[in-house]
């Protein structure tokens, strides 16, 4: 009876192992880390708004992709 046992668990952690394995193949593709920090910007705009001058966002982490912020300094940032 515990061979019986011994052998149930140890076919269960390989199988739990396996599904662990193709779990990370087949449902996480990527991950992407936003960092905590506030640019000091002006305003922002996006091609799909044109030239209209949007309320501003810290970084790129926080605006759409493809938006440009415009710095106080005068410098910009396009979002990719």
């Amino acid at each position: 009876m515990g061979g019986r046992n011994a052998y149930l668990v140890v076919l269960l952690v390989v199988f739990g192992a396996f599904l662990l394995e193709n779990n990370n193949k087949v449902f996480v593709t990527s991950t992407t880390a936003c960092l905590q920090y506030c640019l000091d910007v002006d305003y922002m705009t996006c091609p799909s708004t044109g030239e209209e001058q949007l309320s501003p966002r810290c970084n790129c982490c926080m605006a759409p992709q493809g938006c440009t912020l415009h710095l106080s300094d005068g410098t910009s940032i396009t979002c990719s």
